[in-house]
């Protein structure tokens, strides 16, 4: 882990910050505001949505099952960081997809519409770091694409930004050149919402910000 821009508190335990997952844009995103995590030990779950779950309630209970069952597991003093970003369209959940036929579709159901992205983090000690607590945030952004003609997205598929991507898109890829407004926090649509996060590790005990 960097010394900036956090530096644990206590010399006499250090504990580990593990990510719950085995998303590179995440790790990415940590290493610009200079955070590294020990270890990266992705969560094994059935991320299936719930009967009639909500798009944000289903963001929210991903993230704390990934940051639980990583805590549960860990033996030594850790803080574990569990995310889940969830893209919705009203009430439906649109989610990594898996051939092109549904990335073409989420595109599709996409393209001339504003649509939500909700993204949950939650921050789980290890069972021997008694002095630290659970945390989370859920951040809410929305974004706009122009209306993508079918050879447009068939651009976009071909480029292969749709593979791993909720929603079947990645802002910081090609589909950029389609979205015409955003809200709330970019890094949150990427996959990790900086400021949130920071507010987290603020909020730790053992560890001190700066």
């Amino acid at each position: 882990m960097t010394s900036l821009p956090h530096e644990l508190v206590s010399q006499n335990k250090k504990p580990l910050l593990i990510l719950a997952s085995a998303s590179p844009r995440r790790l990415e995103l940590l290493a610009q505001i200079g955070i590294v995590p020990d270890r990266v030990i992705p969560a094994d779950l059935d991320e299936t949505p719930r009967k009639g779950e909500l798009p944000r309630l289903y963001a929210k209970r991903l993230a704390h099952e990934k940051a639980a069952l990583v805590a549960s597991q860990c033996q030594e003093p850790a803080l574990i960081l569990g995310a889940d970003t969830v893209v919705a369209v009203g009430r439906r959940i649109l989610q990594k997809a898996e051939d092109e036929d549904t990335a073409r579709r989420h595109l599709t159901l996409l393209s001339g519409r504003r649509h939500k992205v909700f993204t949950a983090i939650a921050l789980y000690p290890s069972a021997i770091l008694p002095d630290s607590h659970v945390s989370e945030r859920i951040v809410e952004s929305y974004v706009t694409f122009t209306n993508m003609q079918p050879h447009h997205i068939d651009s976009l598929i071909a480029q292969g930004d749709w593979r791993g991507k909720a929603g079947s898109y990645a802002l910081q890829g090609a589909a950029a050149s389609y979205i015409r407004q955003m809200g709330g926090s970019p890094s949150a649509v990427i996959g990790l919402p900086l400021f949130e996060t920071a507010q987290l590790l603020r909020g730790q005990p053992s560890f001190r910000v700066v």
